[in-house]
């Protein structure tokens, strides 16, 4: 487990030295990502950051930088922790077919889960940013997504596994924006068995002979 140190303020006259407290690196990485993925990047201020990380100011920026450094760490954690569900569903799964319903599945509990905020801190935590470079880097971090959905739809089409006539890339444009989608409704209050509804209808329509 990496440690950072919590700096005290010099001792004064008639003040003796203390030393410095320790704090756990990844527990307030992991309270960082819940207040940006409830709140979006630009309400989450520094001040929220260090009252609910436990750490002071100088502390965050010694050991994470500055907000949109600790932000894009976030969303690396995120993305290798609770936003890992499609990644694995595609690694694990013999066809696109079988990783897109299994995707849609997990997504229906993943964002509706009540031990942290609904929905996606990709897809929520822009809103009303006013830094072009998180609204850039969450783009491209959707932009990938659909990218490798579509990679792994156009392997299954040049192997026989799609009908011919189907356009992989809009089938993949198709199915992100179903994920979004239901990421926006489990924000709105949607439960886990209304998106896996969702999630049935939107297999219904997977091409076939």
């Amino acid at each position: 487990m990496v440690n950072a140190r919590e700096t005290t303020a010099p001792a004064g006259p008639g003040r003796t030295r203390g030393r410095p407290r320790s704090f756990d690196r990844a527990a307030a990485l992991e309270k960082a990502l819940l207040a940006f993925w409830e709140h979006g990047y630009e309400a989450t201020s520094v001040a929220d950051l260090t009252r609910l990380m436990g750490i002071g100011a100088p502390s965050l920026y010694a050991a994470f930088g500055d907000k949109r450094t600790l932000f894009e760490e976030v969303v690396r954690v995120y993305l290798g922790t609770h936003g890992a569900f499609a990644e694995r569903a595609f690694a694990e799964e013999s066809t696109a077919r079988a990783a897109v319903a299994r995707t849609l599945r997990e997504a229906a509990a993943e964002y509706t889960d009540p031990g942290h905020p609904h929905g996606c801190l990709v897809v929520h935590a822009a809103t009303n940013c006013t830094s072009p470079e998180v609204e850039a880097l969450l783009r491209a971090r959707r932009n990938a997504t659909i990218a490798a959905l579509a990679g792994h739809l156009r392997a299954d089409h040049a192997a026989g596994r799609l009908p011919a006539a189907t356009d992989p890339d809009a089938l993949a444009r198709h199915f992100g924006a179903v994920v979004q989608g239901m990421s926006q409704q489990a924000r709105d209050g949607a439960s886990r068995a209304e998106l896996e509804a969702v999630a049935g209808i939107a297999m219904a329509v997977w091409p076939h002979d």
